[in-house]
């Protein structure tokens, strides 16, 4: 039945996204057959991680072949717990999407339903292999679909960030293909469980080499300092939908791989390296915000700036640091993919998302300035909300390994991010609107599916706090398989 499950997640927005491609000239029928697939997808990740909490780690072998040679799918509790997340992110995403479409900042509706549903499968893949090349494969199904999605509708700056974009991917996917042949040199393996138990047999100096190679490789993924030129152009000129999946998921993945492969090679004598980028990254991220005067330019940078929280609970390679990095992972990807869909529900309201034309939202739509409230906050780090849980698990596990640097950048980035937070609020919903206010036209029906899919994603985020004990406890038996990768190695090898 977990196998099951496994395919479902895998196969079902691929079998969407061929059925929509034959339907292009039957928009109805495309939507239903797209959110069906991705809602089988999400359904089928939920049930994934009770029976991965129930019955432990599950290895799903392709072919029946040996893990050396033939690729295997992995479910352990980390893939489990941020698979669900993932998924449920993409399906109300392409709720939003439907409504907004239909006007003026809508992407093309018959390229942007299969196209998710194409990268839908390239994170399901990403999370869920147990070996370096199927990872290569499933970050170039996400990178071909990307930049489609980023540059299809052919604006002069879609384009030209579309580039930045796909030039620095295309760097990191170019030295991805070099890390996995000096792997499999000096290895005979690309499979992780096998690379765990063969590594420790190499040279120290080596095993650190792979480790900084695959930094640079995953951090340009995930956009740590100083690989993240790409991202604040890339994301504000994209459709809302676009933006929104990207903000909440692409860099995720990459932090996500980040954690898991650094913790299977046990590269701790990188420890000290990635604290100070992770350190870096929060400020530069966090200044940077600060800087801007358009609401999607802004929390672009604060996509930077929480990266550098996930990565200093890497660096420092403790259990407790371990755990507070996959609890801010899973938090941060519903905050900010509905503060990105709020994003566009302003830029609806108001034809702009530029502060200096803004105004006077929080008299003429009070429930948008609560979908931007809520999450909002979360990101600030403040209680009772899941960043505030996050955040305080980071700043707790660099109290107990003597890192008063993380300590300290920790707290100074969540009083930037509350700043951050406050100058779109008071540029947004406070104050009078513009005198030369341009709405965008879109219908009651779509308003109403947008707000709706916005409204999901904002109790997507409520809940995540609501259970944030669970998770943590989830969080930390993901560590500790992480920290202690023996049951990995057995399960795929087993």
């Amino acid at each position: 039945m977990t196998g099951v499950l496994i395919v479902t997640v895998l196969l079902g927005p691929l079998a969407a996204t061929c059925a929509g491609l034959t339907l292009r000239s039957h928009a109805r029928l495309r939507d239903v057959v797209t959110l069906a697939g991705l809602s089988a997808a999400a359904a089928a990740s939920i049930a994934l991680l009770f029976a991965i909490r129930d019955e432990g780690t599950y290895v799903l072998r392709i072919g029946d072949w040996n893990p050396e040679l033939g690729i295997v799918l992995v479910a352990d509790m980390f893939a489990a717990l941020v698979l669900p997340v993932a998924m449920v992110i993409i399906l109300i995403v392409e709720l939003f999407a439907i409504g907004q479409r239909r006007t003026a900042w809508g992407a093309n509706p018959e390229l942007t339903g299969p196209l998710l549903g194409v990268l839908t499968a390239g994170v399901a893949l990403s999370i869920l292999t147990g070996d370096l090349f199927t990872l290569f494969v499933a970050f170039e199904l996400m990178l071909v679909s990307s930049y489609v999605l980023l540059t299809h509708q052919g604006g002069r700056e879609q384009i030209r960030s579309g580039m930045t974009y796909v030039v620095m991917n295309l760097f990191a996917s170019t030295l991805f293909l070099f890390g996995i042949a000096f792997v499999y040199a000096a290895t005979g393996t690309v499979n992780m469980a096998l690379l765990a138990d063969r590594l420790p047999e190499l040279d120290r100096a080596v095993q650190l080499g792979i480790g900084a190679w695959f930094l640079v490789v995953f951090g340009t993924k995930a956009a740590i300092f100083p690989l993240f030129s790409w991202l604040p152009d890339s994301y504000p000129t994209a459709p809302t939908t676009i933006t929104a999946v990207f903000a909440g998921l692409l860099t995720k993945i990459g932090m996500y791989v980040l954690i898991r492969f650094h913790n299977l090679i046990a590269a701790d004598e990188l420890g000290p390296v990635i604290v100070m980028i992770a350190a870096v990254t929060m400020i530069v991220g966090a200044f940077g915000a600060l800087a801007q005067s358009d609401v999607k330019r802004i929390l672009s940078f604060h996509v930077i700036s929480q990266i550098g929280y996930m990565l200093a609970g890497l660096g420092l390679f403790t259990t407790a640091g371990t755990t507070a990095a996959i609890l801010f992972l899973v938090h941060h990807m519903p905050v900010k993919t509905v503060l990105f869909l709020v994003g566009g529900l302003i830029e609806n309201e108001q034809g702009t998302s530029d502060l200096e034309r803004s105004g006077g939202l929080m008299t003429r739509s009070p429930l948008l300035a609560l979908f931007f409230a809520i999450p909002a906050l979360s990101l600030a780090g403040l209680p009772p909300f899941s960043g505030f849980v996050a955040k305080l698990g980071v700043i707790s596990a660099a109290f107990d390994a003597d890192s008063a640097l993380i300590v300290t950048v920790a707290l100074v980035g969540g009083a930037l991010t509350l700043l951050s937070m406050t100058k779109i609020w008071s540029g947004v919903f406070w104050g009078s609107p513009p005198d030369d206010l341009d709405r965008v036209p879109a219908s009651r029906s779509n308003m109403r599916l947008m707000r709706s899919a916005t409204g999901l994603a904002t109790g997507v985020t409520i809940v995540v706090s609501i259970f944030a004990g669970s998770i943590m406890d989830m969080s930390a038996r993901a560590a500790d398989e992480l920290q202690n990768p023996a049951s990995y190695i057995e399960a795929v090898l087993g």
